[in-house]
């Protein structure tokens, strides 16, 4: 297993005209970010339309991504659902896909209380030896994880190693990062607030900038790191209109659009994701050429 770097690029999922998952034009982006900032890809996650995707659809891509990329960064595969016992069977089916680490989403909808959310993940760690970085995004599930939960389940399971925070709470992130055990992930799981939570404990992003701006996100992430706070500072100052601006619309729709308008192969959108309309791709066209990648 490759290390946990600084940029993991939840990557888009690229389909044909009639639905299908491009899995060639997948695997070639895979390669262009792990050239691009890429530390690591998360295949099949919220900006990769996962929740539209089959599994089998989804094992396929686990596997075209490892045998692409996996000898070179680090890939994580989405397996979480608000379901115990398929979260289990689909990771037993990832397992024998080759990839490094599973991210595991909050139960959505089912909206579980803490000690609901600490058998979830409990059930999960004991069912794989794999390592597991819990998800916590109340905006996209309805609910959440308390820092009290999730230390309690980083002391009593050595697999559940770091969370992806999306919570933009960031006293949240700072008790997880006083109180878990050493050299447990914290991951912003929002472009903008990457700095912010490196400054509480955090190590990196699980991001969408990085599909336009991973080696400018890399670079900040790593100048905070080397203590070059000013550095890391302008950084994020300059690239804070493109970290905000990719959310203008439900994410990945403006995404995938700046993917496509740069001439990358993002493909189209499952329903009931659409592409952008026209407002939106001006805004986006502006947004890249005002910070110099387009």
């Amino acid at each position: 297993m490759l290390k946990f770097g600084n940029v993991i690029t939840a990557m888009i999922t690229p389909f044909n005209d009639d639905g299908s998952v491009n899995y060639e034009a997948a695997v070639e982006l895979a390669k262009y970010y792990v050239n691009n900032g890429s530390d690591g890809i998360l295949v099949a996650g919220t900006t990769g339309e996962g929740a539209t995707m089959s599994v089998p659809e989804k094992i396929k891509l686990f596997k075209d991504i490892v045998k692409a990329v996996g000898d070179k960064v680090l890939v994580m595969g989405n397996t979480g659902s608000n379901d115990t016992a398929a979260t289990i069977a689909f990771t037993k089916e990832a397992e024998q896909t080759g990839i490094d680490c599973l991210l595991c989403i909050v139960p959505y909808y089912n909206k579980p209380n803490q000690a609901g959310c600490y058998a979830h993940f409990k059930a999960i760690a004991e069912s794989t030896d794999l390592p597991i970085i819990i998800y916590n995004v109340p905006g996209r599930t309805g609910g959440k994880i308390l820092p009290e939960t999730v230390i309690r389940l980083a002391k009593d399971f050595p697999n559940i190693i770091g969370i992806k925070e999306a919570s933009g709470d960031l006293i949240a992130a700072t008790k997880i990062a006083s109180d878990a055990p050493e050299g447990f992930y914290i991951y912003s799981g929002d472009d903008s607030l990457t700095l912010p939570i490196l400054s509480v404990g955090g190590c990196g992003i699980i991001s969408v900038a990085s599909h336009i701006i991973g080696p400018q996100m890399n670079a900040m992430i790593q100048a905070y790191k080397d203590g070059d706070t000013k550095k890391a500072m302008e950084l994020h100052q300059k690239y804070l209109p493109v970290m905000t601006g990719i959310f203008c619309t439900v994410s990945p729709t403006p995404i995938k659009a700046c993917v496509n308008l740069l001439g990358l192969h993002g493909g189209t959108f499952r329903l009931p994701m659409v592409d952008a309309d026209e407002d939106t791709k001006t805004f986006l066209i502006k947004m890249m050429k005002d910070a110099g990648i387009m």
